[in-house]
């Protein structure tokens, strides 16, 4: 077994033991955005919750449309805090994590704040429903404040850059290579 290992330990290589697997602040996620996400995933959950306790509801449409968003603001912004604070989001095929970012907490942003709008002008009037709006708009502003840092911090996210222009005194090639009869 010594034998082996002799030839085996000179010609391998040790993969280096993993790394951190909390890595906050990251290139697409600092500190106060993983804090504004978290709250935004907390106050998201906490909308759900209450929502959920909802016994009898006046208007059904509205209280469905807020269990929708709250639902998948939770569960989709918990899943790209989790992807963004780790070295996870490597391993997914995604080239622009920035933009993604962006545009989806623009959107639920913007969903949140109308379904909340909608199930506070439709509900019951019960505590249960008022505190379960309230715990909703302020889910939409904390969205909406992480997309307005975002934006601030590093512009819009993978917008085209200019590409640099060749001088106009270059003349293309006129012969193409390989072609019939240029042999």
């Amino acid at each position: 077994m010594a034998a082996a290992d002799a030839v085996y330990n000179a010609t391998t290589i040790q993969e280096p033991k993993a790394g951190k697997w909390f890595i906050v602040p990251s290139e697409y996620l600092d500190k106060w955005r993983f804090g504004i996400k978290v709250a935004a995933v907390l106050f998201s959950l906490v909308a759900f919750i209450l929502e959920e306790v909802v016994l009898h509801c006046k208007s059904c449409s509205p209280l469905y449309f807020f269990e929708f968003v709250s639902c998948t603001a939770f569960l989709f912004t918990g899943l790209l805090v989790i992807l963004l604070s780790t070295p996870l989001h490597h391993r997914v095929g995604i080239s622009c994590w920035s933009m993604l970012d962006f545009s989806y907490t623009v959107v639920i942003g913007v969903l949140f704040l109308i379904a909340s709008a909608a199930f506070a002008k439709d509900n019951g009037g019960r505590a249960v429903e008022s505190t379960s709006v309230a715990f909703g708009f302020i889910a939409s502003l904390l969205f909406l404040l992480d997309a307005v840092v975002l934006w601030k911090t590093k512009g819009l996210p993978c917008r085209s850059k200019a590409q640099p222009t060749q001088p106009q005194n270059q003349m293309a090639e006129a012969e193409k290579l390989n072609t019939p009869g240029s042999e």
